[in-house]
């Protein structure tokens, strides 16, 4: 651990919050000074402040040990570039049009690899009514199924959940051709062009 960075960012963090050194302090029932130390590098919170100073400022503990918060990158662009994260624990689905850091039932997450599609693997789409309908002949069991299937175009995602014990029946608005993603909870994170 880098005090200064640390320190740093502690400074940073309470200016942006409008906070004086005081203020912060009498919240976490330490002394200004103590806060003063940090700030200049001469010392470094307490492992048991540590949550409590993350909750203040709404950072992640991670990043606040690290002493940085990186931005991200401004992306302009495509969505079919979007990043799928899926909770293994729970089964939650974010998505990210940028590399973030993603954590859901106490797990950090890594964004989901796609892979092309073979014709074994690919669902059937038909148009219906102005409504892409699609299926599948995959499993849709409590072991095994779909979770998503989401249309990604180049300004805009239609997402639709799944649920096991399912069939795999879905409707998505015609919008726009774009590229079909869907999810297996075994085999992972597939996409199609449509």
């Amino acid at each position: 651990m880098d005090n200064v960075k640390i320190g740093n960012l502690i400074c940073r963090l309470r200016k942006e919050n409008h906070m004086t050194q005081l203020q912060l302090a009498q919240q976490m029932n330490i002394s200004d000074k103590t806060v003063s130390k940090w700030e200049r590098g001469l010392g470094c919170p307490e492992l048991s402040l540590l949550p409590e100073l993350s909750r203040i400022f709404n950072v992640d503990l991670e990043k606040l040990l690290s002493g940085e918060l990186d931005a991200n990158e401004i992306l302009g662009g495509n969505m079919k570039k979007m990043h799928f994260y899926v909770c293994p624990v729970c089964g939650n689905v974010v998505t990210a049009i940028a590399d973030t850091s993603i954590s859901c039932c106490g797990k950090k997450l890594k964004a989901l690899q796609p892979q092309k599609a073979n014709d074994q693997d690919k669902l059937q789409v038909e148009i219906i009514e102005n409504d892409y309908y699609i299926t599948a002949n995959h499993a849709m069991e409590r072991e095994h199924y779909i979770a998503f299937v989401a249309l990604l175009t180049g300004d805009s995602m239609m997402l639709r959940k799944q649920y096991p014990e399912w069939e795999l029946q879905v409707r998505i608005p015609v919008f726009a051709h774009g590229r079909l993603f869907w999810y297996c909870n075994r085999h992972g994170l597939f996409y199609m062009e449509i």
